[in-house]
């Protein structure tokens, strides 16, 4: 399941990469430039969120290999069957994940 998502994502950042451009033979109104700049800043974006997914897929298949995958990295227990397959790229048992988001609220983060 995860080399598939990981396949899939690949393919994705490689075909919007691919398939970016701007004007190229005349400069653009004001209007046309800012709108393909936003257009091309939030593209980037999302590049950047999948580019975060793909790291995050390719240390669990890491962790598969090396037999760490499904235990948590902050208290050592197994995470749950459920909660590796509804995120099979989470690092931290559901204890461990809630206490993390308390202590960001507290921080403010």
């Amino acid at each position: 399941m995860l080399s598939q998502k990981l396949h899939e994502l690949l393919t994705e950042t490689n075909e919007t990469t691919s398939g970016m451009t701007g004007f190229r033979d005349q400069p653009p109104d004001p209007l046309d430039r800012a709108s393909t700049e936003f257009d091309t800043s939030l593209a980037f974006r999302l590049k950047e969120r999948e580019g975060n997914l793909i790291r995050k897929i390719q240390d669990a298949l890491n962790r598969l290999e090396d037999g760490t995958f499904g235990i948590c990295e902050e208290c050592g227990e197994e995470i749950s069957q459920g909660r590796l397959q509804a995120r099979p790229i989470t690092t931290l048992c559901i204890k461990c994940k809630e206490k993390q988001e308390a202590d960001e609220i507290l921080r403010g983060l």
